[in-house]
């Protein structure tokens, strides 16, 4: 599925990711691997964190990232200072889709997405995306019982 979903977006040179709900940072990682300059990972599960720093040091990647362990709704606050993100993964657990959202609309009024921004949200392919306002109709994808929806920040 990330190989799929990173076909899709091609090279990424000089975007800054952001990566909620983060686990163990696939997403981001592959990311900077497709030339991200930097990425922002937030994880509040301790085990994931953990996880999570253990992979930055092995590929030597702690001076282009930044690992915040706290809930979302606490990092929102100062993520308008680390951006504006070119790309942003969102892979909640699936009982909290409805999360995203607010979470979205929380990150483009602080202004912490770019113009051109893509927002990425992995889902359960039994739930429908959810419709993101400030961005345009999703694209979704599905590999399995998984869902992957592409959405861009809408023109204007």
């Amino acid at each position: 599925m990330r190989e799929a979903l990173f076909s899709r977006l091609g090279y990424v040179p000089g975007a800054k990711v952001l990566d909620l709900y983060a686990g163990t940072g696939a997403l981001g990682i592959e990311a900077i691997s497709r030339g991200a300059v930097r990425a922002v990972f937030i994880e509040s599960a301790r085990p994931a964190v953990t996880a999570l720093r253990a992979n930055l040091e092995a590929l030597k990647l702690t001076a282009d990232t930044q690992v915040f362990a706290q809930p979302i709704t606490s990092a929102l606050r100062f993520l308008k200072a680390l951006g504006p993100f070119d790309l942003v993964f969102l892979d909640p657990p699936y009982a909290q889709l409805p999360e995203v959202p607010p979470i979205v609309a929380a990150l483009l009024k602080a202004d912490a997405l770019s113009a051109t921004a893509r927002v990425i949200v992995e889902h359960a392919k039994k739930d429908k995306a959810p419709p993101l306002p400030g961005l345009d109709e999703p694209d979704t994808r599905l590999y399995g019982t998984t869902a992957v929806s592409l959405y861009h920040r809408a023109a204007g």
